[in-house]
């Protein structure tokens, strides 16, 4: 058998088990004939077969009261450990949904198991029963069973954006509770391919998305140091130049122009502002529309607007802080995207009936 190709000794194990727990009574019965067939013969014999009845009784109540899963174990589902939370308070949990019988043989194992690291925090999937010294095992190595959702963040998304696509990943996801706190991040909040468990909670989201913000801007770090603006200032012009162009060479341009704007007090004039404010892209824009009262309106203020339009890419980042030097004043993109500069408004207006026209 131990041989055979389509050996497993898991499921040796299970055979095994199963039929102890169907024949416990019959082993038990056994046993008695056993030491009475012993006891006559010798009393050193009978005191161990004693100690041995007792002793494999005692261990067998231990496993099947104790140890082994309950037998109505919670399989298919996902128990979730709150970070923070005590060892006793996890046990208690556990023994609660029927994960282990014993919080207090829990508590034990999982003191001997640790080694330091403690039970971990997070979201356990159960697709069978485990015992309990498996259920230690995995709590204390975070073993989780669950595999991770991918979902990737494009550059130039909102929160808004983010927001739903995190509900469409994850339904059980809080996208009001995530608003409320990403709209204060809006722009520090990297486009990436990131994976998440199913019960990723709105903190956790932005806490990773604004980690990898750091970590990534750290390349770029001695050009942003040497500039002289302030990173929410970069982040605000890196924004824009996601939405106004598409090559780094380009958003480079763009950059000259738009610090040059503003050094010279010309507003900023960019159309990239308005799907942020009412949802209509360049193409769409009225006049009334370039008069609408919002701080983020780069036409009726100047400066920059009050904040992020969206959540740029390093290159925009880039772009920003090593802006291209230029005669030029004006820009825009064709409907390929395609720039064409100009030096004034009237080269500008000629760019404008050539290629928008």
């Amino acid at each position: 058998m131990f041989n055979s190709p389509n050996y497993n000794p898991r499921n040796s194990k299970i055979l095994l088990k199963n039929f102890l727990i169907r024949n416990f009574y019959k082993i038990k019965s056994i046993f008695s004939h056993v030491r009475i067939f012993i006891l006559r013969k010798s009393p050193k014999i009978r005191l161990r077969v004693n100690i041995g009845v007792f002793g494999f009784i005692a261990l067998s109540f231990l496993y099947f009261s104790l140890i082994s899963p309950p037998s109505d174990f919670p399989v298919g589902t996902i128990i979730t450990i709150e970070k923070g939370e005590t060892l006793k308070q996890i046990a208690d949990h556990l023994e609660e949904k029927k994960v282990i019988k014993s919080a207090v043989i829990f508590s034990g194992l999982a003191k001997m198991f640790m080694n330091g690291r403690g039970v971990m925090a997070g979201d356990y999937f159960f697709e069978e029963k485990c015992s309990i010294v498996r259920v230690v095992r995995r709590t204390t190595t975070a073993t989780y069973g669950i595999t991770p959702t991918k979902i990737t963040f494009v550059e130039g998304l909102t929160v808004y954006d983010m927001a739903v696509l995190l509900k469409e990943k994850f339904p059980k996801f809080d996208d009001d509770k995530f608003l409320k706190i990403a709209k204060e991040e809006e722009g520090f909040l990297f486009p990436d391919t990131y994976y998440f468990l199913p019960s990723v909670t709105p903190q956790s989201v932005i806490s990773t998305m604004k980690d990898n913000f750091h970590k990534k801007i750290e390349e770029i770090s001695e050009k942003i140091n040497s500039f002289g603006k302030e990173i929410k200032e970069i982040v605000i012009m890196a924004s824009i130049l996601e939405k106004e162009a598409r090559t780094l060479n380009s958003k480079r341009m763009i950059a000259g122009i738009l610090w040059k704007r503003i050094e010279i007090n010309m507003p900023l004039q960019v159309d990239a502002v308005f799907p942020y404010i009412i949802g209509k892209n360049t193409y769409q824009l009225s006049l009334e529309d370039l008069k609408v009262d919002s701080p983020y309106n780069t036409y009726t203020n100047k400066g920059l607007p009050i904040g992020p339009i969206a959540n740029p890419s390093l290159w925009s980042l880039l772009a920003t802080v090593t802006p291209i030097e230029s005669d030029y004043l004006f820009y825009l993109s064709d409907q390929s995207g395609n720039m064409h500069y100009g030096v004034d408004f009237e080269q500008h207006k000629i760019n404008k009936r050539l290629h928008l026209y």
